[in-house]
């Protein structure tokens, strides 16, 4: 139980984390927003990692397809079932505006 509690606790720490730095990637390259739209960076930063993971989903689809690579359909952590790719692709898609602003921080210095 203990496991599980901290195992979502970390999640939607990760979680917090790279939207807030999604966020403050988005107003540091000022993209221009559409007219009309009226949308909050904490809207496009969220729909940003969720496209992001997706994209790398698909993308760990086709190679462990084109390598014939035989995986397990789901993994338990915690007594949670999980697809294995969709697991790594929201964990790199997490980790992603983490790992840039740390790069951005020490291309600065």
């Amino acid at each position: 139980m203990l496991g599980k509690i901290l195992l979502v606790v970390i999640i939607f720490g990760l979680f917090s984390w790279a939207v807030k730095t999604k966020v403050f990637l988005k107003r540091r390259r000022s993209e221009k927003i559409l007219e009309g739209a009226v949308s909050s960076p904490a809207s496009l930063a969220l729909g940003e990692i969720v496209a992001v993971a997706g994209g790398i989903y698909l993308a760990l689809v086709l190679v462990v397809s084109f390598l014939n690579m035989e995986l397990p359909e789901r993994i338990n952590i915690a007594s949670l079932a999980v697809d294995p790719l969709a697991l790594i692709a929201i964990i790199v898609a997490l980790l992603q505006p983490i790992i840039l602003t740390l790069y951005y921080n020490m291309k600065k210095n």
